[in-house]
């Protein structure tokens, strides 16, 4: 199967609905509430996500509004969660799966990479997997051991997988849409230090699917790319505002989609800027930032005055909650990175 972004046209027409004030957490209910209203074969499933409304309240609602049968509990095992999806998929449905924390992961990694991603190939294409996996991830809630991880890259590296990761409650609300109309595979990534910030949401009404296929300029500029994804890209907005008061004007890139990664929207930013810092909060050796630097070297090589610089967590396991803030890059470890491109001589 390849790793290109297929996503049906929604159409050209504009929506009419007035933007609605919501949280990424009320942005992601409202569009599961959307597709499970839509697609009758979608279901919703997971630790707690029924009664409760999941840890996160993001499924908050939705049993009782769309029944038990279609949005429903699991028992406290990752590895059934997914073999149950698998299987619900093979049967023709559209299983939108959640895994409380995204350290909880790891116990379903055989069905997520032997299963989840091989059955499609394996199966010559008679067998597509349209699971739609949510996953809380990162840290910046202080929350103990596994309750915050950056498994991206574990992710990423899978065939037969494709990875995405909102930033903000639009971006939440138009990327899960445009997830659960594939019928491969999709890693939902879902910032938690984010679920709690407000912004303005547009339901659909015809947005081009192409705007939601690949990465989007967050803030404009001229000096440098700051290319990021979910919370860190907050972050680095907060960076390019200080920046330019120094007369940095940093463009911002929010990568969206981790697998595939939009080699051309980096060639076109970096292209443009010369210079660029990736930032990401996973541990720095094999992280995805060093595939976004390779990408960017192979397709910005002559024009590059630097080197692509690198912020990141450290090589260590996720901390503890009260050392989250040493660990996760922060404004000053960013603008050093940007200093340092910035002031990069050759030889």
């Amino acid at each position: 199967m390849p790793d290109t972004l297929t996503t049906p046209d929604a159409g050209t027409t504009e929506a009419t609905t007035a933007p609605l004030e919501l949280s990424l957490q009320g942005a992601l209910n409202l569009a599961l509430d959307e597709i499970l209203a839509e697609n009758p074969k979608a279901l919703v499933l997971g630790e707690d996500v029924g009664t409760l409304g999941g840890v996160f309240r993001v499924t908050s609602g939705l049993a009782a509004k769309h029944g038990s049968e279609r949005v429903f509990d699991t028992p406290l095992a990752e590895s059934g969660i997914l073999g149950m999806s698998i299987g619900l998929a093979m049967a023709g449905f559209h299983p939108i799966p959640e895994v409380q924390f995204d350290g909880f992961a790891y116990p379903a990694v055989n069905q997520i990479v032997c299963q989840l991603a091989r059955m499609n190939y394996r199966s010559r294409g008679t067998l597509p997997m349209p699971v739609t996996l949510r996953v809380p991830s990162f840290g910046g809630i202080r929350a103990p051991e596994h309750h915050g991880e950056s498994l991206e890259a574990l992710f990423a590296h899978v065939p037969g997988l494709k990875v995405v990761s909102p930033s903000d409650p639009q971006q939440g609300y138009s990327l899960l849409r445009a997830a659960a109309r594939m019928a491969d595979p999709v890693i939902f990534m879902e910032p938690k230090s984010r679920y709690w910030q407000k912004g303005q949401v547009t339901p659909e009404g015809g947005a081009p699917s192409s705007k939601l296929s690949g990465a989007r300029i967050a803030r404009p500029g001229r000096h440098l790319t700051l290319v990021a994804w979910g919370a860190m890209v907050a972050r680095c907005l907060q960076v390019a505002e200080l920046a330019a008061e120094d007369g940095i004007d940093v463009e911002v890139l929010d990568l969206r989609w981790l697998k595939p990664i939009d080699g051309d929207a980096l060639a076109a930013s970096v292209g443009k800027t010369r210079r660029a810092v990736v930032v990401h909060e996973a541990p720095r050796t094999s992280g995805l930032g060093a595939e976004v630097a390779q990408v960017i070297t192979e397709r910005c090589f002559g024009t590059l005055k630097a080197p692509v610089e690198r912020v990141t967590g450290f090589d260590v396991p996720y901390p503890s909650g009260d050392l989250e803030d040493e660990y996760i890059p922060n404004i000053d470890r960013i603008l050093f990175g940007i200093q340092r491109v910035l002031e990069y001589k050759r030889g």
